[in-house]
């Protein structure tokens, strides 16, 4: 269970290799938190940098140990479990997430307290014009489809990282206990009155994207297997259908055989055609079910999530 209330807002922000963008984060992020007129956090996560990026974040917890508090990871666990690190310690009513490449910029931040001040209980954001390549933007929506056909969540952007949480839902999020998840779909499940609205994008400070093509599709397996069966009913349906089809091709080349002129070597090329057409039928169904038998052995051996290195932090009043 995270820590009892006693701040208004909590902003949670992972950072992985990121000192390039930290200082002109700091210079935005912290006057639009002062302007509110309310009590808050900043709850950075390191997330095993290699580079200066911890040095910075201990130089600004020490310029402001009235309102930043670091958590320091000993390794890269991922950016969903340094986020998940933070809820378990936020002191806040109201939590926001945000990415430290200002990719969307901290001035949105009240947009989506309005939202939360309205009586929504978790707003998500989607990104408007949003400044990424063609191809990140359209396989976006590619795995935004994807997502709408196999589970119950109806996100407009899942990919963007600015959100706001009413303190109910951080803490359903905290006592699930997931291992392997993807955190806004996860509050998406426990809220019953989510809402979004659009902000700004920006292109990224400076840097390059921390998520790899690779990074990007365990993360949509994470959130497609991790929230429905259906990519296993799916299968099935696929694989019964197969399964017909196979057997009447094979009563057709039966029935060429022996009332038509058909060579042997014609009909023995086809049946290897189908063969191994039904062999990575078979091989896709395996790597499919693996995915959820590792998903809950991941969970049965119960294994520490991640370990923290050191904490920086002032002691509330």
């Amino acid at each position: 269970m995270s820590a009892p209330p006693t701040v208004a807002v909590s902003i949670v922000i992972p950072v992985y290799n990121e000192e390039l963008n930290l200082p002109t984060l700091f210079a935005r992020l912290y006057p639009v938190l002062d302007a509110l007129g309310r009590r808050y956090e900043i709850i950075f996560t390191n997330d095993g940098s290699a580079d200066r990026s911890f040095a910075l974040l201990q130089a600004q917890h020490a310029a402001r140990p009235d309102v930043t508090r670091v958590i320091d990871f000993n390794s890269n666990y991922g950016q969903h479990m340094a986020i998940m690190a933070a809820f378990e310690r936020v002191r806040g009513d109201v939590i926001v997430t945000l990415d430290a490449d200002l990719q969307n910029p901290p001035e949105e931040i009240p947009k989506l307290l309005e939202k939360i001040d309205a009586g929504f209980d978790y707003v998500g954001g989607y990104r408007l014009n949003r400044q990424d390549s063609f191809f990140r933007k359209y396989a976006s929506r590619l795995i935004n489809l994807v997502r709408e056909k196999t589970t119950s969540i109806e996100m407009t952007d899942q990919g963007c990282m600015l959100r706001a949480y009413g303190r109910p839902i951080i803490d359903a999020i905290v006592r699930s206990g997931a291992i392997n998840t993807f955190i806004p779909a996860l509050a998406y499940s426990f809220s019953g009155n989510p809402t979004e609205v659009g902000v700004k994008h920006e292109e990224r400070h400076a840097g390059v994207s921390n998520y790899s093509f690779y990074s990007l599709i365990r993360l949509n397996f994470d959130l497609i297997t991790g929230f429905s069966i259906a990519p296993l009913q799916y299968f099935t349906m696929f694989a019964m259908a197969c399964c017909v089809g196979s057997g009447l091709f094979v009563l057709v080349l039966a029935i060429r055989r022996a009332f038509f002129d058909y060579t042997a070597a014609e009909g023995l090329f086809t049946l290897f055609g189908v063969l191994f057409f039904l062999m990575s039928v078979a091989l896709l169904g395996i790597g499919l079910i693996g995915e959820y038998v590792g998903r809950t052995y991941q969970v049965v051996r119960a294994r520490q999530r991640y370990h923290v290195r050191e904490t920086l932090e002032t002691k509330p009043a």
